[in-house]
């Protein structure tokens, strides 16, 4: 059975760093492509970063480029996204996602292109 699990969230300020985390069981990381979404009040959920299975390299949205980092340790199953830098807009619910499929770069933003999904992390960012 395919489970992810989110944690790591919580409150921070403005500038600040935090480190989510994705525990994932049931299925090799290594085979999969992995991603983070987000979903804030009012707002359609977005994508945030996601990896190619095998050694795929990452690709982020704009608005996490350069301050947020995606990263996997196949061997404790576990997905990653380091945020720095962070602002009140990225307040959100930050959920992972999983897709056995060899998604292409162009499709790791779709969410319908994941078939599993974490129950998410609340992030807050404010002074």
């Amino acid at each position: 059975q395919v489970q992810l699990e989110e944690s790591g969230g919580g409150s921070v300020q403005p500038g600040s760093s935090l480190t989510l985390s994705c525990a994932a069981s049931g299925f090799s990381t290594f085979y999969y492509g992995l991603a983070w979404f987000r979903e804030a009040p009012g707002k359609d959920r977005e994508f945030v970063a996601g990896l190619k299975r095998n050694m795929g390299t990452p690709s982020y949205a704009a608005s996490s480029k350069g301050r947020f980092a995606i990263t996997r340790d196949n061997a404790k199953s576990t997905l990653y996204l380091q945020m720095n830098s962070l602002k009140p807009e990225d307040t959100a619910v930050y959920y992972c996602a999983a897709s056995p499929r060899g998604l292409i770069t162009s499709s790791l933003a779709r969410g319908q292109e994941y078939e599993y999904w974490g129950q998410g992390t609340q992030v807050t960012v404010s002074s």
